[in-house]
């Protein structure tokens, strides 16, 4: 990660600001290497949340593991409270585009702010990157959240673990 992407990170708090039901305190910051095993994990147990079987979690593993090849072509941020891992965000930008590639909060963190403060670094952060808009396939449940922060529908994608499902499409503009 670059220095102006970690400069990014650090001064992108909204410590003590109010919303949803409690503060965000979280902290954004660069990914370790080392840490890749957690975060992948956590983004299944936030994937269960919307009541999927195991089946289906282990489908989405593959999709949702973060292998340490792909963070040289991606940006991440990981969100820690306390010193807890409470979140992370991925982006890849490629020319004018960016896209969502993950964006995940531990389970008793939902509706805290930790999920729109990763959601605002994204956008930033693809911004400062140039692209111009950011795509996004999301979870049929997590789409009305991206469509609160600005998200528009703009069609649909094949999942990438589930054979014959669509996910909704959405874009956002930089």
């Amino acid at each position: 990660m670059s220095e102006d992407a970690v400069g990014s990170l650090v001064g992108c708090g909204i410590r003590g600001q109010s919303i949803g039901a409690s503060l965000v305190s979280c902290v954004l910051r660069p990914h370790q290497v080392e840490e890749l095993p957690a975060l992948s994990a956590l983004c299944l147990r936030s994937k269960a949340v919307w009541g999927y079987d195991q089946d289906f979690i282990e489908a989405c593993r593959s999709e949702l593991t973060i292998e340490p090849g792909e963070t040289q072509s991606s940006t991440i941020a990981v969100a820690e409270e306390n010193g807890r891992i409470v979140g992370i965000a991925q982006i890849k930008v490629t020319g004018d585009e960016a896209d969502l590639l993950k964006l995940f909060v531990e389970p008793t963190m939902l509706r805290g702010g930790v999920g729109t403060k990763l959601f605002h670094w994204a956008i930033g952060e693809a911004a400062r990157m140039g692209a111009s808009r950011m795509l996004i396939e999301a979870d049929p449940d997590a789409a009305p959240s991206y469509r609160r922060m600005g998200a528009k529908d703009c069609g649909f994608a094949p999942s990438g673990s589930i054979p014959g499902r669509m996910l909704p499409k959405l874009v956002r503009e930089l």
